[in-house]
C-alpha cells in the first residue's frame, strides 16, 4: 500500500536515530518537543515503521540545532530528494518483496549470498531464471516482468562489493537442462573477471552447517540486514540477530574454495560438457572431483 515503509525508511531511521545520539545529547521525547513532533512519532520513524518524507528528515536535523555544514552534508549523505527506484512502482505479476529487497540492496555497500540449491538470483543467467521462477510457480504470463526485475536487481553489481557462496549442489542442478547450466557456469567464470567473488561450499563438508540460503547486506551507515529465503518467500532480520549469520560467513570462508580454486572447478565443469558421460557427472549423478583441493 501507499503509506506501507518501505526498506529504505528503515536504513534512514536507523541514520536519524545515529546522528540524534552522535550530534545532540537529545533524548527522544526532547529531540521530538524541539521538531514539534509527538515522541511515538519519532519513535517509529527511528525504527522505520513509517514511511519519512524529505521535508521531515529536514525537519527533524533542522530543529536539533545541528550547524549548517554538518546538517547538508547529512542531508547529502541520506541521498534525500533522490530519484526513487523502479522498486517503488509495482510491477504487475512481480511479489511485493522483490521490490523490497531491491530497495535495501540500493543503498548497500557489501552484499553476501549463501546458495545451497541454486545460483543466487544476482547472478543467474535469462535461462536459469526461467527455469527456477517456473519451479517456484510462477505463470507464463508473468515470467518476463519476473525476469526483468531480477535483471535490474543485477545492475547493482556494478556499484557494490559482492561474494557468493555457492554450494557445490547449485554447480550440478541442470535448471533448464545441461545447456542452460553450461550457460550458467560460464556466466559466474565471467562474473570473477568483473570482479565479483565466486567460491564454491565443498558438497559434502560438515564443517558449517547451512540450512537456508540468505543474503546479507551492509550498509555504510548503518547496521547490516540479512534477507533470508524460504519456501512461502522471504523475510528481514535486524539488529543483533543478524550476528549469528556474520559467523556462519566467517566459517564459510575457512570452508569454501578460494577463488583460484573455484575457477578451476568451474572451468573443469565446462569442459565436461564436451562429453554425454561428463555431463551425467555435472548434472549430478558422480561428483565432479576426486578427493578434496
Amino acid at each position: 500500500m501507499k503509506d506501507e515503509p518501505r526498506a529504505r525508511d528503515r536504513l534512514i531511521g536507523a541514520r536519524i536515530r545515529a546522528i540524534r545520539k552522535e550530534y545532540t545529547t537529545l533524548s527522544l521525547e526532547a529531540a521530538s518537543t524541539m521538531a514539534q513532533w509527538a515522541p511515538a512519532k519519532l519513535s517509529r520513524t527511528e525504527r522505520g515503521l513509517r514511511r519519512i518524507t524529505d521535508q521531515e528528515v529536514a525537519t527533524l536535523i533542522t530543529s536539533w540545532q545541528l550547524p549548517a555544514k554538518e546538517r547538508d552534508r547529512l542531508l547529502e549523505e541520506l541521498q534525500i530528494g533522490a530519484s526513487s527506484g523502479w522498486w517503488d512502482r509495482p510491477i504487475p505479476g512481480v511479489p511485493h518483496e522483490v521490490g523490497a529487497l531491491a530497495s535495501y540492496e540500493a543503498d548497500a555497500n557489501e552484499l553476501v549470498s549463501v546458495a545451497i540449491t541454486l545460483v543466487p538470483g544476482l547472478l543467474q543467467t535469462y535461462k536459469t531464471a526461467v527455469a527456477a521462477l517456473t519451479a517456484d510457480g510462477v505463470q507464463a504470463q508473468d515470467m518476463e516482468t519476473n525476469w526483468m526485475a531480477r535483471l535490474h536487481r543485477q545492475q547493482i553489481l556494478t556499484r557494490v562489493d559482492y561474494t557468493a557462496f555457492i554450494s557445490e549442489t547449485a554447480l550440478r542442478t541442470p535448471y533448464g537442462g545441461p545447456d542452460a547450466l553450461r550457460e550458467q557456469l560460464e556466466h559466474l567464470l565471467a562474473a570473477q573477471d568483473r570482479g565479483v567473488e565466486v567460491r564454491i561450499i565443498p558438497a559434502h563438508q560438515t564443517r558449517v552447517t547451512t540450512l537456508h540460503p540468505f543474503h546479507l547486506m551492509r550498509f555504510a551507515n548503518t547496521a547490516p540486514v540479512v534477507h533470508v529465503e524460504m519456501a512461502a518467500g522471504g523475510f528481514y532480520i535486524h539488529d543483533k540477530e543478524v550476528r549469528p549469520y556474520e559467523v556462519v560467513l566467517q566459517r564459510l570462508d575457512q570452508v569454501a574454495f578460494s577463488q583460484s580454486d573455484t575457477r578451476t572447478l568451474l572451468q573443469r565443469q565446462v569442459k565436461g560438457f564436451d562429453h554425454v558421460a561428463q555431463i551425467e557427472q555435472v548434472c549430478g549423478r558422480q561428483p565432479v572431483r576426486g578427493g578434496s583441493a
